[in-house]
């Protein structure tokens, strides 16, 4: 079971968005201790008995438990075994959350090895600023997931994290970037705020994302501000945590209790106000980056967005560019493409799906289009172009089908796979586009089956002369064709970036005019 179906399936048992720290902070024991008649014992008894007690007073009240790695880790070894008696008493069927923010490079593998298959964690917390190498290794866990801190509470991180502007801030040029590294089942994003306005803007940039808010809040209309802002669509992708001062009260169980059916009211009468105001569709499906997908229309205008938005899309393109040739997918020499044609270089993308992240960031790449056009089916051409169309059917939510290369002779015969209906708009996906003609060819079957193909999206477009490309020959035929990107764009990155010479650059200008 991997880690989103366990938090979901967790809080839909408990009927809960709570989550439940285990820091045994040495004053908090001292005086839940001392009620108790243990202050004489070590602080490390107290410990043991303080943990079980709270893990035994809420597990039916919160959805997930989040030790903070540094109070163990400063207890040395018996701290340690400490935090694996806490991995024993938590419940299998409730995700553990080691809070690390760790941000060290050198020692990620090392602490992803020992956190999930040593100690059995289904989650951390990281620190954003060493980039996605941070969380590389922990991603390659595919059943576990991170958690990217995006925001602090404490006033002295306000200067760097709303810094330059308000309108600009880091912090939101973390939640954006973040989303690239993994899938919303994958990575979560934590804010610690008790500002809902924040919390507002983080939900705004992440509408599928779950967010697990760190903040002190007491007063009960805080906790109505916070939820209206950080709530998903469908009152959920929200987890709050369990006030750290109920955790040594004699009646925690009955305080948890009634707060998770305070939030459980609200979340009720939220859900019953929403579609009366209008602000939510009828299936309450969020909607990323203006417009979801299918919808008609053109794309809302979203606040936030601009100059700076666009430029830090760009800058993540041409990162992409050079990531993708850093792994060798364009290679230098006499290539015969599929069309006959003999060129001197070579694009290969079949190697970015053994890379999880970069595969994740070409999807992302594809999404965006897609996600502006209207179609009932992703098409993938086979064979290249299967393994992201899968990707992107899944990420998407959209039925994915294929037309065989060939068909064979036996079985069921079948000239398309997948199930479809008569009249259903299909959105063709491929990976490169020279001549147009797998395609074509591709679109050819579609049709014959009573599909109906208007659009053509492709990750990387050739190009050619205008008059004779590829592009201006499908839309000769009549479908509208859309590239992530084109050779001119990827040669100028690289040449730019030192990743080519000028030989090779002009190797790359050549073979754009040999495809004419």
């Amino acid at each position: 079971m991997g880690f989103f179906i366990q938090l979901t399936d967790a809080i839909a048992e408990r009927q809960s968005l709570l989550v439940t720290g285990l820091d045994p902070n040495p004053e908090m024991l001292q005086s839940w201790a001392h009620r108790r008649g243990m202050g004489g014992r070590s602080f490390l008894s107290q410990a043991r008995h303080w943990i079980k007690a709270v893990i035994e007073a809420t597990a039916d009240h919160v959805c997930a438990y989040k030790p903070s790695l540094g109070f163990y880790q400063s207890l040395g070894p018996v701290g340690l075994e400490l935090l694996r008696e806490v991995r024993e008493l938590v419940p299998l069927d409730i995700p553990l959350i080691v809070d690390a923010k760790h941000g060290d490079l050198n020692s990620s593998s090392a602490l992803a090895s020992y956190l999930f298959r040593d100690l059995g964690a289904d989650a951390v917390t990281l620190s954003p600023l060493a980039g996605q190498d941070i969380a590389a290794p922990f991603l390659l866990y595919p059943d576990k997931a991170v958690v990217v801190t995006c925001h602090s509470s404490n006033p002295a991180a306000r200067i760097l994290q709303h810094h330059p502007n308000e309108s600009d801030p880091l912090y939101i040029r973390i939640v954006q970037e973040c989303q690239r590294w993994g899938t919303p089942d994958q990575l979560l994003l934590e804010v610690g705020t008790s500002d809902p306005a924040v919390l507002a803007r983080v939900r705004q940039e992440a509408p599928e994302r779950f967010l697990i808010l760190r903040s002190l809040w007491g007063e009960e209309d805080r906790l109505d501000a916070l939820l209206e802002a950080g709530l998903s669509p469908a009152a959920d992708g929200l987890l709050l945590p369990l006030p750290q001062n109920l955790l040594v009260e004699d009646d925690m169980a009955e305080r948890a209790e009634r707060l998770k059916r305070r939030i459980g009211e609200r979340r009720d009468r939220w859900l019953e106000r929403r579609p009366q105001e209008g602000e939510a569709c009828s299936l309450w499906l969020p909607e990323p980056r203006g417009a979801a997908v299918g919808a008609a229309g053109p794309p809302a205008t979203k606040p936030g967005t601009g100059p700076g938005q666009a430029t830090a899309e760009a800058n993540a393109m041409d990162q992409l560019i050079l990531d993708l040739f850093d792994i060798g997918c364009l290679l230098f020499g006499d290539y015969v493409q599929a069309s006959g044609a003999v060129f001197n270089y070579y694009i290969d993308l079949r190697q970015i799906i053994s890379d999880p992240n970069l595969f994740h960031r070409v999807l992302h790449a594809y999404a965006t289009l897609l996600e502006k056009l209207h179609f009932d089916r992703i098409a993938g051409i086979p064979y290249g172009a299967l393994p992201t169309a899968t990707g992107l059917s899944l990420q998407l939510h959209k039925p994915l089908i294929y037309p065989r290369k060939e068909v064979k002779a036996h079985g069921a015969r079948r000239l398309i796979e997948g199930d479809f209906v008569e009249g259903d708009r299909v959105v063709v996906v491929d990976d490169i586009l020279i001549t147009g003609g797998s395609v074509l060819e591709g679109i050819g079957k579609l049709e014959s089956s009573g599909l109906v193909v208007e659009n053509v999206v492709v990750f990387i477009d050739h190009g050619g002369a205008a008059d004779r490309s590829a592009r201006q020959r499908l839309e000769q035929a009549g479908y509208r064709c859309h590239a992530v990107l084109d050779i001119r764009r990827i040669t100028a990155v690289l040449h730019r970036a030192g990743r080519l010479n000028n030989a090779q650059a002009a190797v790359l200008g050549e073979g754009v005019l040999a495809a004419s």
